[in-house]
């Protein structure tokens, strides 16, 4: 099964979690990551005054239902020093579970897709980077792209990769 997982940090050394979240990411049984956008500096989205983010979006083949995979992200946000203290507040790693599968999940742990998906930049301009032609509710994202002002998001000069 196919998922889209967005992962961001604006605390200590963005970068260096970010790679950290995709080295555990892809040591998860059963799971193989097969894609890594472009990395992004974004200004934050709600929340509380706080710096600036590096986002990414990766694309992975996986055994597991959604469930587990979100457990075994929740585990991976835990073991890089995720603190959730404050409501959209910083944070050393963010790992979302955007979509999996083309289902739809509605409980009270899980809703994919990510409900907040289709207006985020940050989540959209990465993914149509590993998949153009993706869509999310129906929608092409590099259409719901269009309807959206992401001008303020800047490429990170360096790369995620696999171990």
């Amino acid at each position: 099964m196919k998922a889209i997982v967005a992962l961001g940090s604006n605390l200590g050394d963005r970068f260096e979690y970010l790679q950290a979240a995709v080295n555990e990411l892809n040591q998860i049984s059963q799971t193989k990551i097969q894609k890594i956008s472009n990395v992004y500096e974004t200004v934050p989205v709600g929340g509380p005054e706080q710096g600036k983010y590096l986002n990414a979006v990766l694309s992975l083949e996986t055994e597991l239902t959604a469930q587990e995979l979100l457990l075994k992200m929740l585990l991976i946000e835990l073991n890089l020093g995720r603190q959730r203290e404050v409501i959209w507040g910083p944070r050393t790693i963010d790992l979302d579970l955007i979509w999996f599968n083309d289902e739809t999940i509605d409980s009270e742990k899980l809703i994919i897709p990510h409900p907040r998906a289709i207006e985020r930049c940050f989540v959209l301009k990465p993914w149509s980077d590993i998949d153009p032609g993706a869509t999310l509710k129906k929608t092409k994202i590099v259409d719901l792209l269009k309807t959206l002002n992401c001008d303020d998001l800047l490429i990170f000069p360096s790369s995620l990769v696999t171990n």
